[in-house]
């Protein structure tokens, strides 16, 4: 089996107007919740093989809040450019590539994306990933190369103001 966790980073903060949005940081709540969701995860025995993020501040701060609280080194992350301000089907392009030996793969990024990719993978409608919410699917792909929609389904979402 493989598993895909799509993350959305943590709640990012506006009070900075003029940065960038590809800059924003988390805020006082990101902050808060991004150690509190890796910590469920590290409590339910979930270790990725691999994290991949966006390199946007907002979502690579939330993977390495993740990392840390995993005991994975911050360092391990891959940083992807295309992950920011991609769609759907960039997104699948990225899973589609990722290497073999890693059978749980941990993807930081953003929406509306991610919540689009979740969707051609559940069985009931995703409304929307909020902040910090984490979705796991499920493959019984040989390799990422062949993972869709007729090999792969939603088994599992963790949502920050459910879980915590």
């Amino acid at each position: 089996m493989r598993y895909l966790f799509l993350i959305r980073h943590a709640k990012s903060s506006w009070d900075a107007p003029s940065l960038r949005d590809f800059d924003r940081p988390l805020n006082e709540r990101g902050g808060h919740d991004a150690p509190r969701m890796a910590k469920l995860l590290f409590q339910k025995n979930i270790r990725p093989d691999l994290i991949v993020s966006s390199p946007a501040k907002r979502a690579l701060t939330t993977a390495r809040f993740f990392a840390e609280g995993l005991g994975i080194p911050p360092d391990s992350i891959v940083q992807k450019a295309e992950i920011y301000d991609a769609f759907a089907t960039d997104i699948l392009q990225i899973i589609q590539e990722l290497p073999d030996h890693a059978q749980t793969v941990f993807l930081f990024g953003h929406n509306p994306t991610f919540t689009d990719v979740a969707n051609r993978f559940a069985d009931q409608y995703i409304g929307n990933i909020p902040t910090c919410g984490v979705v796991c699917i499920e493959s019984t792909a040989p390799g990422w190369a062949d993972f869709n929609t007729a090999n792969a389904r939603v088994i599992a979402q963790l949502f920050p103001k459910e879980v915590l």
